[in-house]
């Protein structure tokens, strides 16, 4: 179903926004002012200091001390990002929770858009949009005409099934504090993809809605991510994300109409999306030695990608048949139509 924003509610919905921090306190500042500026909702914020070394934590305490509506918890031990996720998601009261990265932002009134969506769509339990990448200064995103769409749970899965990788950043994302209790919060079995398992989980339990037109967060791109510096942390990545269906499917996700048909399609696409982020690499001057490794694990995922027409066409790339160039303006083109669709419908 798509339609156009919904207004406003009748009425003040709760949100607790969680902001995870270790060595952020550059960023923090920004995140907070962000989570705060949201009309029409009771924002509760709770900043959990994951121990930091570098004398973030009073930073962390001066932004506290400013705002009733915002309490700190610092921890004695540093226990990383999911426990620290989850102590913090632990202590929301709120009937809508957020969990935003120290270094990202959310939009003015991405919380309210949100929320008006669910109050009037009661089955919706988890709602996202559209995010904007930014480096350095934070800038006000583009103002655009807002719309929804929902979807039935299962169907939304079977859409992420057949991308074989995460729909949502993360800090778009507002869940219903009931669906994320039922979730269990974040698992952690999978420090890389927790949060793709926890937006499959809630998918299962409810509908999904989606914001389009205005950007709902912020994501900030240190330029050090794993996609471009790391060919080793994306193939632990990609080795989480075919376990979080692995697992999902023998779970919760068991209990959906074709379970099994969703399953086959999610390691097709698994396999699909190993041997391009492989050849990109390969293309961008990885050693040689790296495309061989995605083969090997797209292959050992979906037998079937071998000799597939991917498959043939990653070949011929990799042996010089197809130019470099040329082969890099169809990945460049794979991306952009990723891009924009994922603006349009958030898949």
């Amino acid at each position: 179903m798509r339609a156009r924003a919904p207004r406003r509610v009748t009425g003040f919905p709760t949100v607790s926004v969680v902001i995870p921090h270790f060595n952020y306190g550059a960023y923090l500042p920004v995140a907070v002012d962000s989570a705060l500026d949201q009309e029409g909702i009771d924002i509760d914020l709770i900043i959990v200091d994951d121990k930091s070394t570098d004398g973030s934590t009073e930073v962390a305490r001066a932004v506290a001390a400013r705002d009733d509506r915002i309490s700190l918890v610092i921890h004695d031990n540093n226990q990383r990002h999911i426990r620290t996720y989850n102590d913090g998601l632990s202590r929301a009261t709120g009937d809508y929770v957020v969990l935003l990265s120290a270094d990202d932002a959310l939009t003015p009134n991405s919380l309210t858009r949100a929320t008006a969506l669910m109050e009037r769509h009661p089955e919706v339990g988890i709602v996202y949009g559209s995010v904007e990448w930014f480096s350095g200064d934070l800038s006000q995103p583009r103002s655009w005409p807002s719309w929804w769409q929902i979807w039935p749970g299962g169907d939304w899965i079977r859409r992420v099934a057949s991308r074989g990788r995460n729909a949502i950043v993360n800090p778009e994302v507002v869940m219903r504090r009931s669906i994320l209790e039922q979730a269990g919060g974040y698992d952690p079995d999978f420090p890389h993809a927790a949060d793709m398992y926890l937006w499959l989980q809630a998918a299962s339990l409810s509908y999904v809605g989606f914001i389009g037109g205005r950007r709902q967060a912020c994501y900030r791109n240190h330029g050090q991510n794993m996609h471009t510096v790391d060919f080793g942390g994306l193939l632990d990545d990609m080795r989480q994300v075919r376990a979080v269906y692995e697992r999902f499917f023998a779970t919760d996700g068991s209990r959906l109409p074709d379970a099994g048909e969703m399953f086959d399609l999610a390691m097709e696409a698994v396999a699909r999306e190993a041997i391009l982020r492989g050849l990109l690499l390969s293309l961008n001057g990885a050693e040689k030695s790296v495309l061989p490794m995605f083969q090997s694990f797209a292959a050992e995922t979906w037998l079937g990608i071998v000799g597939s027409p991917t498959w043939r066409w990653v070949e011929q790339a990799a042996r010089g048949g197809v130019s470099r160039r040329a082969a890099s303006a169809v990945e460049r083109f794979r991306w952009t139509v990723r891009s924009r669709r994922s603006d349009l419908v958030g898949l």
